[in-house]
């Protein structure tokens, strides 16, 4: 992996105290050269304002950063709605639009049912992930009109379209051995996040992921490799614990041991820490790469 594939971004939360903050958080990384700005979902909860409507306003007042959802969520988004618009967000932005896809989180599900979702186990969200996926790209690429009978979704000769500006990634959110075997069967991107999943299970979980992606008769190198990442500027000795040269090491190893190649920075929803990871550790990790 070379210097130039690694991209750096940050996972902001989409609060509805000063929702104008968050939209100039995502003006402020483009001015400092992150490459994405990605925003949580959590539609259940009133004080979080709709993602797809803030990543609507970002990229209407961007000019070249990517605008992506991290993670949304799928059981309260219809996917033929969901489909068309992010293939709108998409065409208003030129192809700045990256699609990341969650299952709900099981922790999640009373809410999710408040809020009129859909009862389903782990292994049925699993299920309807994949069928939504199939069924969003078949509207965003089909000549016909779109048949899709699924346990969860179905389609009757639905009209395909509009189709995106550019070719949508569709990411996943994946820590189980299934979800990474679906990861590497249909997925464009993988995004752990660090306090969940940390760096030492990476490589297992890599594995798993070129093993279902090779018996897919996909090359692995096609998925990309996120990783949300949360730490403090400090002393300490843990990950991301100590000082930005510490933080650019540890993060240049998992590129080069550990197929990373994008990083979110986690609940970064301050300039000041925006402005010294992008100063600081960004181009040093850039440099460590290069060099080796």
């Amino acid at each position: 992996m070379t210097a130039d594939e690694v991209t750096f971004g940050a996972l902001l939360e989409p609060s509805s105290d000063r929702p104008q903050d968050v939209v100039e958080l995502g003006l402020l990384m483009e001015r400092l050269g992150y490459d994405i700005v990605s925003l949580s979902d959590h539609p259940y909860w009133p004080e979080r304002l709709d993602t797809f409507a803030l990543l609507t306003a970002m990229a209407a007042r961007t000019e070249r950063i990517t605008v992506m959802s991290n993670l949304l969520n799928l059981p309260l988004r219809p996917p033929a709605v969901l489909a068309r618009t992010a293939a709108t967000i998409d065409i208003l932005s030129s192809g700045r639009f990256e699609l990341g896809l969650g299952t709900g989180a099981q922790q999640m599900w009373a809410s999710i049912l408040a809020e009129g979702g859909p009862a389903r186990t782990a292994g049925q969200s699993i299920e309807a992930l994949e069928e939504a996926t199939h069924l969003i790209r078949a509207l965003w690429t089909s000549k016909a009109d779109v048949v899709f009978e699924g346990k969860h979704y179905r389609l009757d000769n639905a009209k395909p379209g509009p189709a995106p500006f550019h070719p949508i990634s569709i990411w996943f959110g994946a820590y189980q051995p299934r979800m990474l075997r679906v990861v590497g069967t249909i997925g464009d991107g993988w995004i752990p996040s660090s306090p969940f999943f940390p760096p030492a299970a990476l490589p297992d979980a890599n594995r798993i992921i070129d093993e279902a992606a090779i018996a897919a008769g996909r090359s692995p190198q096609e998925i990309r490799r996120g990783y949300n990442i949360e730490g403090t500027f400090g002393n300490g000795p843990g990950f991301l614990q100590g000082p930005a040269e510490v933080w650019a090491e540890q993060l240049a190893e998992l590129v080069l041991d550990k197929q990373v190649s994008t990083f979110f920075l986690y609940r970064a929803d301050s300039p000041e820490i925006l402005r010294r990871f992008a100063g600081d550790v960004v181009p040093a990790v850039r440099e460590m790469v290069a060099a080796a």
